[in-house]
């Protein structure tokens, strides 16, 4: 059935996405510098429940009715929970560069995906802008591929369940507050850290490690990272609720770019040559997905 025409803020959208990277992107920075040895359970639970008191005043003095598909929500703040779960479970397993490249399949993902459930095919330069993003992050990363194992396929995973909620954001969602999903989606990061907690007590393990304690430093480090959950979650809930999501996909690719920032920054890794052509591709991928005007859509129940 075919509704009320809906325009894209696609401005709007991009900004969006690209602070939500930004400040994703400084999160993983400071897990990195901060040698962090939080289980992965112990840092969901924490992070979650410091961002929760903030996110409901914001849902409060925004006045948010009830969600409108609740179901869909929650299933949006499920993928994402699986999502960085698969995520961080490759890192042991591999290569950072070949985790990375694997998990930056999802641009792809996205237009494939969001092509499907519209039946139609997106623009010729937004399929240009995502093959070219995934060249620029190709050339950052430059992965090792000689051995290719199972534990690959977990990266490609965790590219896939973002792909399938960002997606399900822009067609199921749109009309929800994004304070109040990113709620929802903190919410089920609490759960699901109190579900791996019944299995806490590893020794080593980034998933099941047993409780640390928590000092005046790691709570520093632990509010730091709640607060770009904080607005990693809500920019990329009004990112893919306001843009086409091929567009918006094409600037995920920023994540590199601020990485390779964060690094030069806090660990003194400069790109070299071939990184730096790969920024620039990145960045004029980015610039070719952006549309001049505002896109106008039908939105259909699918």
């Amino acid at each position: 059935m075919t509704v009320a025409a809906k325009t894209y803020d696609t401005e709007r959208a991009v900004l969006a996405v690209v602070i939500a990277v930004l400040a994703l992107s400084l999160g993983d920075a400071i897990i990195k510098t901060s040698s962090l040895t939080l289980p992965l359970w112990q840092m969901y639970v924490l992070r979650s429940a410091l961002v929760l008191p903030i996110l409901y005043l914001l849902v409060w003095k925004n006045g948010v009715r009830p969600f409108e598909s609740l179901g869909w929500v929650v299933a949006r703040s499920v993928l994402l929970v699986l999502m960085w779960l698969s995520y961080y479970v490759s890192l042991p397993l591999m290569p950072l560069s070949l985790a990375a490249a694997a998990y930056y399949t999802s641009p792809i993902l996205i237009t494939v995906l969001a092509a499907m459930l519209a039946r139609t095919w997106p623009a010729p330069r937004a399929l240009v802008a995502i093959a070219l993003g995934f060249g620029g992050v190709i050339l950052v990363l430059r992965p090792d591929t000689s051995e290719f194992q199972v534990t690959t396929l977990l990266p490609v995973l965790a590219a896939s369940l973002y792909a399938c909620a960002m997606v399900l954001t822009s067609a199921k969602c749109r009309d929800n507050d994004p304070f109040a999903m990113a709620l929802a989606l903190n919410i089920a990061f609490i759960i699901g850290g109190l579900i791996l907690s019944l299995f806490a007590g590893q020794k080593e393990s980034i998933i099941f490690g047993s409780w640390q304690p928590v000092e005046l430093k790691l709570f520093g480090i632990v509010t730091a990272l709640a607060a770009v959950i904080l607005i990693g979650s809500v920019g990329a809930a009004i990112a893919y609720q306001n843009g086409p999501p091929a567009t918006v996909a094409a600037f995920d690719y920023s994540y590199l770019v601020f990485s390779l920032i964060w690094g030069g920054l806090f660990f003194g890794e400069l790109p070299d040559t071939l990184s730096l052509a790969g920024i620039v591709i990145i960045v004029g991928a980015g610039l070719l997905a952006l549309p001049s005007n505002r896109s106008r859509i039908n939105a259909k129940d699918i």
